[in-house]
Parts: C-alpha cells; sequence; structure tokens
C-alpha cells in the first residue's frame, strides 16, 4: 500500500511537470494535471492536500535543481588545498553545465523574471536552501581569502549565470557571446576564472 501511494505521488509530480513543460503555467491546475496522470484528481487531494501541496511537492523534487553533490563534482580534498580560485570555477562550471542539461528549469528561470507565482516561489525557496548549502561547502575558500565575500561573489556569478542560460532559449548571443554552443560557455567559462582569481590573487 506504502509502495502505491509512493507510486501514485511521483506519477502526479511528473504529470505536474510535463503540463508545465507542454502548456505553462496558465494550464496548470488539477483537472489538467489529473488528466496527465490518468488518474482521479481526487488522489491529488488526498495525497497532496490540493494543487498548492502537490506544486510545493514538484518543487522539492530533487531533479529540477542541481544538487550540492553535482555543484561540487571534481573538487578533491588534497593537502595542500586546490587554488580557491580553481574550486570557484569548477563549481560555476558544474553550474552551468547542470542548468543546461534541464530544459524544464531554463522555461522556469524565464517566466520567473516575469512572472510571480506560487510554484515560482516555492522554486525560489528551494534555491535559496541549496545555495546556503552550496556557500557552506565553499567555506574553506572564505578561509583561503578573508578578505573576499565568497558568498557575495557566487551570488553575482551565478545570477549572470541564471540569467543567460534562460535568454539562451530565446538568443543566439548575448553581446558578441554565442550561448547555443560549448565555445560560447567555455568564454564564459574562463572569464569566471580570470575573475575569481584576480579577486583571490589580490586578497
Amino acid at each position: 500500500m506504502a509502495r502505491d501511494r509512493q507510486e501514485t505521488e511521483q506519477q502526479l509530480i511528473a504529470a505536474a511537470g510535463r503540463v508545465i513543460a507542454e502548456q505553462g503555467f496558465a494550464k496548470l491546475g488539477i483537472n489538467a494535471i489529473a488528466r496527465e496522470a490518468r488518474l482521479d484528481k481526487v488522489l491529488i487531494y488526498r495525497y497532496f492536500d490540493g494543487l498548492s501541496g502537490l506544486i510545493h511537492a514538484y518543487a522539492k523534487q530533487g531533479d529540477f535543481w542541481p544538487t550540492t553533490a553535482e555543484l561540487m563534482r571534481g573538487i578533491v580534498q588534497t593537502n595542500p588545498p586546490q587554488p580557491a580560485s580553481a574550486q570557484f570555477r569548477l563549481v560555476m562550471t558544474n553550474y552551468i553545465s547542470e542548468l543546461r542539461k534541464r530544459p524544464l528549469t531554463l522555461k522556469i528561470l524565464s517566466w520567473e523574471m516575469v512572472e510571480r507565482n506560487e510554484l515560482t516561489a516555492y522554486l525560489e525557496e528551494v534555491r535559496e536552501q541549496q545555495g546556503l548549502a552550496l556557500t557552506s561547502q565553499l567555506i574553506g575558500m572564505q578561509r583561503q581569502h578573508p578578505s573576499v565575500d565568497v558568498a557575495a561573489l557566487a551570488a553575482i556569478v551565478s545570477a549572470a549565470i541564471n540569467y543567460l542560460v534562460a535568454r539562451s532559449q530565446h538568443i543566439n548571443e548575448f553581446n558578441g557571446v554565442e550561448l547555443n554552443n560549448d565555445e560560447g560557455w567555455q568564454r564564459l567559462v574562463e572569464t569566471i576564472g580570470h575573475i575569481a582569481e584576480a579577486l583571490m590573487s589580490a586578497s
């Protein structure tokens, strides 16, 4: 019985994601999700207490936003430790890579810029929690360079990345940098690395 409920909940969460991806927020409703899942809409009320609970569950599922483990991939504990600028560059490289693999996340980031609703509010909450978890992992960089506000640097760079990956769905280039191929993104990664190195070397 518990397994059946878990499977049903996952079917409904996945159906909500498909409705958002294919039809947008305007069509996100109990009836549309139930039709997509081919399940009785009563189950949405029974398992999630309605649309709000289902949206919250969707926002919290792991696949929407990159995990801390995905962002920290490639960073290893060495003595002496990897240079902080190299670690920062690697985290942001992973961030770009993981976002570009999530087309629905990119759509929601675009919608978030022009529309605020219950789903985007929940997703903002999830993203902020993930950001705080990542920041806690970057404390070592802060120790290496106490005069550099690593959290603020990460906020500025990740905000720029969010904007550019979202815009990449609609435009081919931004300020002469191509956003629809790996070469353009590599240019951005190289520059992010130079910024981090310059700041941390100066400190």
